[in-house]
């Protein structure tokens, strides 16, 4: 089933849908190579294919580029959840060697406050045995086949245990993370919070930004990008890389093993006048919700003398988006006093299967639906067989696809040469 998201600004109502036209003419597709989605992966596969010497063409469904990394247009420059990026692994030297970043912003000391949502209060420290958890000499990996709930409470005990779940909950966007693989919630934890040189990176325009030069970079390699184009069926004579979510991979691939595990969560994008009170961030360890500052650390993203926000909130089983959003604004009455008085702009949303992969017990990124999946057809997207969280297993997967991609164009190219030789 396809998830939409649904925006709402003010009384109206905007429903994001695909459009484009079905049955390309195989004579409009020119490249050695098709690329099927122009999300953060398709774009990474398409600029890596190029840049190794390999014609593209790149078809999205929608009238512009970016997939979830897309944003609302100025003043109010808004995601489709957190867009931050970690410098710890190798996906970032591929975008900063690139120039793909751009500029990084960072939040005045003044303003840097963080807070913990804990029994009901917003306190300014976690408390300590979330604290002794991140302290040197912790074990640096947990194991895969226990859930990260069990391991943690009989190492830490279960109150802290539930704390921490609910602290990585920003990055799972599931309201029950204690369930998932402890090896897996275990080394997000430590990336997010063991101390350590700090890693998180802010880019001004935030992910727009990068996905703007993105694209400049696909066309300035001669990328041919087609949008406002779905395409039905896969192109024949040619490898693909199918860079979508896996509700539309299924059905593209005609592959119905193309699932995995995924959070659920609303989400407000909530713009305010600026007060002394705000904060940066705040971490709810009763429910595992999230409240960061964005316009903090880069001021062209929101109105002068205004804080935009965003807010999420795992939605739990058997409770409606609804009654996830009353927790949420009950998480903003804590974190942005006086809210529904200073509020100048927002946005609300709900996402459920597109949220990234989340790895069960027993399982690993190894697990997850494999980007070569014969024939000359590759995955490529933040749910399938490549490490990290979110946008850097996109990343990542757009580059093994890519390569891929590569050597079967080249592949075929020897075959053919040696078939005029003979």
């Amino acid at each position: 089933m396809r998830a939409d998201v649904t925006f709402r600004t003010g009384p109206s109502v905007l429903v994001e849908q695909e459009t484009g036209t079905d049955g390309l003419e195989e004579d409009d597709m020119t490249g050695d190579v098709t690329v099927v989605g122009g999300g953060v992966a398709g774009l990474v596969s398409a600029i890596a294919c190029a840049e190794a010497g390999v014609r593209v063409d790149l078809y999205e469904a929608h009238g512009s580029l970016g997939g979830r990394g897309r944003a609302t247009p100025a003043p109010y420059v808004a995601h489709e959840g957190p867009h931050v990026f970690y410098s710890d692994l190798p996906h970032w030297k591929w975008l900063t060697d690139r120039g793909l970043t751009g500029p990084l912003g960072l939040p005045a000391l003044r303003q840097a406050k963080a807070g913990f949502v804990r029994d009901g209060r917003l306190r300014p420290l976690p408390p300590a045995g979330l604290a002794r958890m991140v302290l040197p000499g912790r074990p640096r990996t947990a194991p895969v086949d226990e859930t990260f709930h069990d391991w943690a409470a009989r190492r830490y005990g279960e109150r802290t245990a539930r704390a921490a779940a609910n602290a990585i909950g920003v990055v799972t966007y599931d309201a029950d993370t204690g369930r998932l693989s402890a090896a897996f919630v275990w080394e997000l934890f430590r990336r997010v919070y063991a101390p350590a040189v700090p890693t998180v990176r802010w880019v001004v325009g935030g992910w727009q930004g990068v996905i703007d030069r993105m694209e400049a970079r696909a066309g300035d390699l001669g990328v041919r990008i087609h949008t406002g184009t779905r395409l039905s069926e896969l192109p024949g004579g040619r490898p693909v890389i199918v860079a979508t979510e896996l509700s539309s991979a299924r059905g593209l691939l005609g592959d119905d093993s193309l699932r995995w595990e995924s959070g659920h969560c609303v989400l407000r994008d909530l713009a305010v006048r600026s007060d002394r009170r705000d904060r940066l961030l705040a971490v709810d360890l009763d429910s595992g919700g999230f409240h960061e500052a964005y316009s903090m650390q880069d001021p062209t993203i929101a109105p002068r003398g205004e804080s935009l926000f965003q807010l999420d909130m795992p939605v739990r089983a058997g409770e409606s988006a609804g009654e996830a959003r009353e927790r949420l604004d009950a998480l903003a009455d804590l974190t942005v006093p006086g809210w529904r008085e200073r509020t100048t702009w927002q946005r609300t949303a709900t996402a459920k299967g597109r949220t990234g992969a989340l790895d069960l017990p027993g399982s690993t990124w190894r697990d997850r639906p494999a980007i070569d999946r014969g024939d000359g057809v590759f995955l490529a997207g933040d749910m399938v067989a490549a490490p990290g969280m979110r946008g850097e297993i996109a990343i990542f997967s757009g580059i093994r696809a890519a390569e891929g991609a590569v050597r079967a164009v080249r592949r075929s190219a020897k075959a053919a040469a040696r078939g005029r030789v003979g």
